[in-house]
Formats: C-alpha cells, sequence, structure tokens
C-alpha cells in the first residue's frame, strides 16, 4: 500500500523539495500552498494533491482537516514545514507575535490532534510527526523574537506530542539553520553568513530530505531534534 504523507507549505524551497523528491520515492503527498505559484502546476503533474490553506484563518484549518479526513482513511506522516519569517515590529508587536505562534504552533497542534486517528489508523509500525523548527530555538534572535518564540513552541509541542502518541506514532524535530541563500543575496552577505557556521557552505534541502528520511526509516526515534546547521551552534 502506497504511503501517505501530508506536507504543509509545499510552493517554495524546503517543501517543494521535499514534495517533490517523495513523489519520486513512491510516497502519495498531500501538500498545503498559501500562494498560487507555477511550481504547484509542475507538483499537480507529478500527482501531488494540493489544497489551499492560509494558516492565518482558523476556518481554513478547519476545512484542511476535514477535506482530509473525508479523503483519507489512514496517513503515514505529518510533516509541518509551512513558515513565515516576520521580524520584529515595535509599533505591532503584538500582531507580529500572534502570526509567529499561530502558524508555527497553533496550526500544527491543531492539525496534529486532528489528524492523529490517521496517522494511528495505518498499517505500518509506526508514523511520522516532524517539526521543521530553526537552530534558533537554543539561542533565540535579536530581530526576529516573535519567530524564535514560535519556533521554540513548536519544539516544545514535539515533546508533548511525542509522550502523548507513543509508541506507535513517532514525533521530532529537525532544527535547520541557513540551508541556501535567496536570489537577491549579495556576496557580502553570503560571506558574513557562510562564517556562521563549521562547515561553510550552503547545505541545500537534500539535507532535510536526509533527515526526513533518516526519521521514517527509524524504529526507535521520538521526542527529539535533528540540528541541521554545519555545527552554527558551536560557533
Amino acid at each position: 500500500m502506497t504511503a501517505i504523507v501530508l506536507i504543509t507549505g509545499v510552493g517554495k524551497r524546503v517543501g517543494l523539495y521535499l514534495a517533490n523528491h517523495l513523489t519520486q520515492m513512491g510516497y502519495q503527498v498531500i501538500g498545503t500552498y498559501r500562494t498560487q505559484r507555477p511550481e504547484l502546476q509542475k507538483l499537480e503533474a507529478q500527482g501531488v494533491v494540493l489544497y489551499p490553506c492560509d494558516f492565518y484563518d482558523n476556518d481554513q484549518i478547519d476545512a484542511l482537516v476535514a477535506n482530509i479526513k473525508t479523503s483519507y482513511s489512514s496517513l503515514n506522516a505529518i510533516i509541518h514545514n509551512a513558515s513565515d519569517w516576520l521580524p520584529d515590529d515595535d509599533s505591532n508587536a503584538i500582531s507580529t507575535i500572534e502570526k509567529m505562534m499561530r502558524i508555527h504552533a497553533t496550526a500544527p497542534y491543531a492539525i496534529n490532534l486532528a489528524l492523529a486517528p490517521l496517522l494511528q489508523n495505518n498499517a505500518a509500525l509506526h508514523s511520522d510527526i516532524i517539526h521543521i523548527t530553526d537552530y534558533v530555538v537554543d539561542k533565540g534572535s535579536k530581530k526576529h523574537a516573535a519567530y524564535a518564540a514560535s519556533k521554540a513552541a513548536l519544539h516544545n509541542l514535539t515533546l508533548s506530542f511525542a509522550a502523548k502518541f507513543a509508541p506507535k506514532i513517532k514525533v521530532n524535530s529537525i532544527a535547520p539553520a541557513m540551508l541556501m541563500f535567496n536570489s537577491d543575496d549579495d556576496e557580502s552577505y553570503k560571506l558574513k553568513a557562510l562564517k556562521k557556521a563549521l562547515i561553510k557552505q550552503e547545505g541545500g534541502e537534500v539535507e532535510v530530505l536526509r533527515a526526513v528520511k533518516y526519521l521514517f526509516e527509524s524504529h526507535y526515534v521520538t521526542g527529539q531534534v535533528i540540528k541541521v546547521d554545519g555545527g552554527r551552534h558551536l560557533v
């Protein structure tokens, strides 16, 4: 039977990469997106089932959950990748942290609780929930404190859900640092960013895929965080 994986935020970068490669590996991928992009048409052509969902909207989250529960009797994994990166705003601080908490903690919390029965219901030995957090969980951030706090909340949910859903559902975090540059990043920024890690290169989305594959294949790892940061936490 084909394994079914729900990935949130598949429109670009890591989410898009995971959706592409897990589909090629034989998984049936269900993906969510907030913004329509040309890349999504390519995913659909490969067989990815897509649902538009803005995680800032509770009604859309409820609709997503209802659609999945109607369409599928079981799931093998959920990968919470959907994210936003809002800088701190002194003039609108409450709104900023509420938005960050909603997309990084509230939405995964609600989805995990609602879809846990589907994860419990598959025929495999184990199911997986994977939270994509961030290396700043342990460090904090001067300019993105709300973002860092919300990712820390997501990591804490990893611990709570690992205990709550054991032994059938394994729950883990992957905490990347900078994986790839943006197209508009200049050379001075790139040099400065690379100096922040022991391994001074872009990790690339493939490092997250490797971590995902490891967690899928493990029968014993739960409640853990895999740091994908090139040793940045030691610099």
